[in-house]
């Protein structure tokens, strides 16, 4: 479920490109969110779906992995899992993704070298990773706000080390305007706006204002809202 349309070359020198990285997005689980504290949960799930939609627009390789789905964590969100429809997650045991020979071979097979990264819980299932990936060649970007965990002092403490290893912290807004980096890039200029005014409140309020009532161009229209027919389940 990728774009087709071939992206002009970004320039590198250190920035992150849609033709350099891969993204790793670890449990992203309802019992994982259930544990976290030290970010709002809604505005967690908020930035991982603008990160999830972009690498669809940018068309950057993204793995998928989760963590005792059955016997403890729960499924992907759904959320997540529908920008990613044909996308099975690789499940796992272990806490620590780069132990297991799946998501490593998956990371290996991307041929990208950075790796933008997010998860739950920080301090564990994307430190871990983050610091051993480092030590194996790979330079780790965590995508902050697409992280979380049981508390704030945890959290920060995770970045604290995986910063002092070398990792690079950034957010799922900051990611997506690298990717982009020219707005004379119309390929994907309507998808990145798109994003913005979703996922990005005061930022795409902004946008919308400046195109209907500076530019007057016609209001955004978003799908019309259905209501759910009654479940049998109860």
């Amino acid at each position: 479920m990728s774009r087709t349309t071939a992206l002009a070359p970004r320039s590198e020198k250190g920035l992150l490109t849609p033709d350099n990285c891969v993204v790793a997005l670890v449990d992203l689980q309802p019992q994982m969110l259930f544990g976290t504290s030290n970010f709002d949960r809604q505005s967690i799930i908020n930035s991982n779906v603008a990160l999830s939609k972009a690498a669809r627009v940018f068309n950057v390789p993204t793995i998928l992995t989760t963590v005792e789905t059955k016997s403890f964590s729960g499924n992907i969100w759904p959320q997540i899992q529908a920008i990613f429809p044909g996308q099975s997650p690789i499940e796992r045991s272990t806490m620590n993704s780069w132990d297991d020979g799946n998501f490593v071979n998956a990371v290996r097979k991307s041929g990208r070298k950075k790796i933008v990264l997010a998860g739950l819980w920080t301090e564990t299932c994307v430190t871990l990773p983050t610091i051993q990936a480092i030590h194996d060649g790979y330079e780790v970007f965590v995508v902050e706000d697409c992280c979380g965990d049981v508390s704030q002092l945890a959290h920060d403490n995770a970045m604290k080390r995986m910063i002092q290893a070398g990792a690079k912290p950034v957010t799922a807004l900051s990611v997506l305007l690298e990717w982009q980096r020219d707005w004379a890039e119309r390929d994907t200029y309507d998808a990145v706006l798109d994003i913005v005014k979703s996922h990005f409140g005061a930022y795409g309020i902004g946008v919308e204002y400046a195109y209907t009532m500076v530019h007057g161009a016609p209001a955004t229209t978003f799908p019309e809202y259905v209501i759910p027919p009654a479940s049998t389940h109860r």
